[in-house]
């Protein structure tokens, strides 16, 4: 499958928004209303892609997956528990869309991840995953991730993720 990947401008803002409500709501539908569950809004999606790469990818024009990379650190990544790196970069809010799940889009999205990291240049890749059945754990170490740690940020727990590039 052919994806069209961009840094996302405010004309995918509403996209946006709705593609991340759209997998909220399903992953509540799937395992009940949970950490996961937050409702995304304008203003935090354009504050988001203020301060951070906000990728977007299109299928046919429509908006199917995003990710983004930022060189800040998220609140609940503790960094003691990955390789020491001088310009890693913290990768979040990765969603497709419930309909193109599991047809290779987030394996896709991981590829473009790397592509731009090397360009950056980054030294490595670094995330978290909840340590639930909604968590996408086991995905991010398919694509090539080592688990370095486990903790709890609040009540969340979380699997701590990284790659060298």
């Amino acid at each position: 499958m052919k994806l069209a990947f961009k840094i996302a401008g405010t004309d995918d803002v509403d996209d946006l928004v709705r593609l991340r409500n759209e997998v909220s709501q399903h992953l509540a539908s799937l395992y009940g209303q949970g950490i996961w569950a937050g409702k995304a809004t304008t203003k935090a999606t354009l504050f988001h892609m203020r301060t951070s790469n906000v990728f977007v990818a299109r299928y046919r024009k429509r908006l199917i997956a995003t990710f983004t990379l930022s060189t800040k650190k998220p609140w609940a990544i503790d960094r003691k528990y990955f390789t020491p790196c001088k310009r890693p970069l913290y990768l979040t809010a990765m969603a497709v869309h419930p309909v193109m799940q599991r047809k290779g889009i987030g394996r896709l999205c991981i590829e473009e991840a790397l592509r731009f990291t090397r360009g950056w240049p980054a030294d490595a890749i670094f995330l978290d995953a909840f340590d639930a059945d909604a968590g996408a754990g086991e995905f991010y170490s398919r694509c090539g991730f080592r688990e370095v740690g486990r903790a709890t940020y609040r009540t969340a727990p979380l699997i701590y993720y990284e790659m060298l590039v």
